[in-house]
């Protein structure tokens, strides 16, 4: 029962928000309706942290239809490499190659998939039972196996393994980066980031001024030389080319970090419901759940607030545009 956890979270998630959210965001000032909001012909079902799901089963990726569409027994897993993956819940994993929809490989695996990514001939998967392993898509062949803590509950943003030359980052569904190496086929080291019973895997990750910046819900971790961790809430996360990392959290607030995570500002909006974030061009844009708009300049110091048609459901944001459901809010 353990992929229960996985696989109906987004609904208790709601539920949960639905329940414990007794006041809600209501800003001072309201400067009109935001002008680029409307309704999209692209419908999403489903999303990862990286692609989107349509009603009619394509696949998203960067806000662009791909041609891709998966089967209705198979769930989007990510988009990596160029492939699309997906999986049903018995681990039939299948990938789709974007540039070349002739391409096609079919794996096996026979348990339950959180979420999977590709480099070169290398396959990482990272299980709903929190075990890891590397495959050669050409051979099929295992090439590493690493067990894991199962988790009890698990929040919906599961990253996926990410590729550091010769080294796969798994970022698991415990709450710890565990290193491992292709070429020796071994874990090398795990680094701990929070140590929470539930809701504790991994929900962002990426590199900043070649430190490790990982997030789980309570807890931020920059590792480089040493390790450093800060507590907080957290609904959303970016990092922005100038090497500054920008959070939002579930007291309504919007930090500003540097890569060892000391806080450059911060603004806080009373009982504010984050969706996402975007950073484009001079500005930082916040799209908050009872449909407001915040448009913020990159030092937190000043803000506007515009209304937009928001109404429940999957959020999927990228570089421009939130969707939500059959909304879009584009920031340009």
């Amino acid at each position: 029962m353990k992929f229960i956890s996985l696989f109906f979270i987004p609904a208790l998630l709601i539920f949960f928000s639905a329940c414990s959210s007794r006041e809600v965001y209501t800003p001072k000032q309201v400067l009109g309706q935001w002008a680029h909001n409307d309704l999209s012909d692209k419908v999403i079902i489903d999303t990862t942290l990286d692609a989107a799901l349509l009603r009619d089963r394509e696949v998203l990726v960067d806000g662009k239809p791909t041609g891709i569409r998966i089967e209705t027994d198979q769930r989007l897993i990510s988009h990596s490499d160029g492939w699309v993956l997906s999986a049903s819940i018995d681990g039939d994993l299948t990938l789709q190659f974007i540039a070349d929809k002739n391409m096609v490989e079919k794996f096996h695996l026979s348990k339950t998939i959180a979420t999977a990514s590709v480099k070169d001939d290398v396959l990482a998967v990272l299980f709903a039972d929190n075990e890891m392993a590397l495959y050669s898509i050409a051979s099929k062949k295992l090439l590493l196996k690493e067990p894991g803590i199962a988790p009890k509950i698990v929040n919906a943003k599961i990253v996926k393994p990410y590729f550091m030359n010769d080294l796969v980052l798994f970022l698991t569904l415990d709450g710890k980066i565990v290193i491992v190496s292709v070429t020796q086929k071994k874990k090398l080291r795990s680094i701990i980031v929070s140590s929470q019973d539930n809701f504790n895997n991994i929900i962002s990750f990426d590199v900043v001024e070649d430190k490790l910046i990982a997030f789980t819900g309570t807890k931020l971790l920059s590792f480089a030389q040493k390790e450093i961790r800060v507590k907080y809430e957290i609904r959303n996360a970016i990092y922005e080319k100038s090497n500054i990392i920008y959070i939002t959290t579930k007291q309504g607030e919007l930090i500003s970090l540097t890569p060892e995570l000391q806080v450059i500002a911060k603004v806080k909006f009373p009982f504010a419901h984050f969706l996402g974030l975007i950073s484009y061009k001079d500005k930082i844009y916040a799209l908050e759940k009872e449909g407001y708009l915040i448009e913020l300049s990159k030092n937190l110091l000043t803000y506007k607030v515009y209304e937009v048609d928001v109404d429940d459901g999957f959020v999927y944001v990228t570089d421009k545009i939130f969707y939500v459901g059959d909304q879009y809010i584009s920031v340009e």
